[in-house]
C-alpha cells in the first residue's frame, strides 16, 4: 500500500502540495485525475522516490521511496509521458533493464507486442509515436512490478489502439489471483516465477478520462495544493446520482448537455443508483470543491 502523510512539495518557491494525505490500497487500477499544472506527474515521481517532499511522509509498503533502496526499486516502475529512447529495438531494451528486475517476463514481453501489433525488433526511431507508447507500454508491464506508474499512457494513441491498452491493462490485473489472470501469456516456455503473485497496483495519471473511464477504480482527483476526491465507483455512486434526462436540474452540481438531453451531477439524497460518468465527476467536483469535499468527508480525510 502507498500512504502519504501530511505532505508538502514546492518547486523553489511555487507550492505543489501543502499539507495532503492519501492512500493507494494494492491490487486497484487507480485514476489519478486533475488539470494541467496541479501536480500529478509530481505525485508519481514522489512515489517512486525521483522527488523528494519538503515534509511529511511518502510510505510504499515498508520503504521509504527517496531512499531508493534496492528491493523497492525492483518492484515499483515509472512510465513517463516522455522517454528518451535509444537507437535500439524494443527487445533490445527491455532485455537491457530486465536484469534489474527480478520478476521479469520475456515470454510476456513478446505475447503483449503481438497483442499490441508492434514488432519488437523494429527499431524505435522508426515507429510512429503511438507504436513506440505502445511498445513502452509492454515494456513496462512485462517487468511484473508490484507497482506501476503511468503518465498519460495514452496520449498519442489512436482509437483502436486506445481499445488495445485498456484490454492489455484489465488482462493484466484483473484477477486477484496472477496465477489465473497470466497463465496463458506466462505459457510453458516461461522461465521466470512471476506466474502468482500479488495483484500489481496501477496508477494512470491522465486528462484523458473517457480513454480509461471504464478502467480506473478509485479515482483521486488532485487540485492545486490539495486532494479534492479519492473514492471508489461504489463509494461516488452512493453519494452523487447522475441522472440523464431530457432537462437541466436546478439543484444539480454540476449539468453538461449531451445528445437527447442533459446529465446532471445531484446529490444522491435517495440512495438512488446510477452510472458514474468520469468527465461530469471531474467537472462537478472542479466546480463545486468545497460541497464535494464536504459531500465525501468520509473519504477524503486529510
Amino acid at each position: 500500500m502507498i500512504t502519504i502523510n501530511n505532505l508538502d512539495f514546492s518547486y523553489k518557491n511555487v507550492a505543489v502540495f501543502k499539507n495532503i494525505s492519501l492512500e493507494f490500497k494494492e491490487g486497484n487500477v487507480y485514476g489519478l485525475l486533475g488539470e494541467n499544472g496541479v501536480g500529478k506527474t509530481t505525485m508519481l515521481k514522489i512515489i517512486s522516490g525521483l522527488q523528494f517532499p519538503k515534509n511529511g511522509t511518502c510510505v510504499v509498503d515498508d520503504f521509504i521511496p527517496s531512499e531508493r533502496n534496492p528491493y523497492f526499486l525492483q518492484n515499483i516502475f515509472y512510465l513517463p509521458e516522455e522517454v528518451i529512447t535509444e537507437d535500439t529495438t524494443p527487445e533490445k531494451f527491455i532485455n537491457k533493464i530486465g536484469v534489474f528486475y527480478p520478476r521479469y517476463d520475456y515470454a510476456y514481453f513478446l505475447n503483449l507486442m503481438k497483442e499490441l501489433e508492434v514488432d519488437p525488433s523494429r527499431k524505435f526511431n522508426a515507429m510512429s509515436y503511438g507504436q513506440k507508447k505502445k511498445s513502452l507500454l509492454a515494456c513496462a508491464l512485462s517487468l511484473r512490478t508490484d507497482y506501476l506508474l503511468l503518465d498519460e499512457p495514452t496520449n498519442g494513441l489512436d482509437i483502436p489502439s486506445k481499445a488495445l491498452f485498456r484490454k492489455v491493462i484489465l488482462q493484466h490485473c484483473v484477477s486477484t489471483d496472477l496465477a489465473d489472470s497470466h497463465v496463458s501469456a506466462c505459457g510453458q516456455n516461461s522461465t521466470s516465477d512471476t506466474c502468482g503473485g500479488r495483484v500489481p497496483t496501477i496508477i494512470i495519471s491522465t486528462h484523458q478520462v473517457k480513454d480509461v473511464e471504464n478502467l480506473i477504480d478509485p479515482i483521486v482527483i488532485l487540485d492545486h495544493e490539495e486532494v479534492l476526491l479519492n473514492a471508489t465507483f461504489e463509494e461516488i455512486s452512493s453519494k452523487l446520482y447522475f441522472d440523464y434526462g431530457s432537462e437541466k436540474s436546478d439543484e444539480a452540481l454540476y449539468t453538461e448537455m449531451i445528445p437527447g438531453g442533459y446529465i446532471n451531477v445531484l446529490q444522491n439524497k435517495y440512495g438512488m443508483e446510477s452510472k458514474v460518468n468520469v468527465e461530469a465527476l471531474f467537472n462537478a467536483v472542479r466546480n463545486n470543491k468545497k460541497v464535494v469535499r464536504d459531500i465525501f468527508a468520509v473519504g477524503c480525510e486529510q
